[in-house]
């Protein structure tokens, strides 16, 4: 299984971008590629992507950019996503950790990358001064 590391610089601080990104219901805004809907359900959210509903949790609120989140896929698999917001310069810098599952293929988890790439560009559009 090969992993992927993404990121995207963004010109506002840290904490602006862990206040957003950290809120599920902004997810359809910045993640289009993975939520289409978020609904609150107790500590979890329910996400409609385009092939079904998951749920999604995220770790507790800190306030060391840690933006883990889980994602139960409709099969009852597990996917821990790995997501950071650390500080650069004057900005931040926002990574995701792509993990290829497996029974993923190559093409599979290239398009995986062009999405999650294409949704923290969109990340950095709606957040950057």
């Amino acid at each position: 299984m090969r992993t992927l590391t993404l990121t995207v610089d963004i010109n506002v601080e840290p904490d602006a971008v862990m206040a957003y990104a950290s809120d599920p219901r902004h997810l359809p805004e910045w993640a289009p590629g993975f939520a289409r809907s978020v609904t609150p359900d107790g500590d979890e959210w329910l996400v409609q992507m385009n092939d079904g509903l998951v749920r999604l949790w995220f770790t507790p609120a800190n306030a060391d950019g840690i933006l883990d989140h889980v994602v139960r896929l409709p099969n009852g698999e597990e996917v821990m996503n790995t997501m950071r917001v650390v500080p650069k310069g004057c900005g931040s810098e926002v990574s995701f950790l792509l993990h290829q599952r497996p029974g993923m293929s190559e093409a599979q988890f290239a398009e995986d990358a062009a999405l999650v790439q294409a949704d923290l560009q969109r990340l950095k559009d709606l957040l950057d001064d």
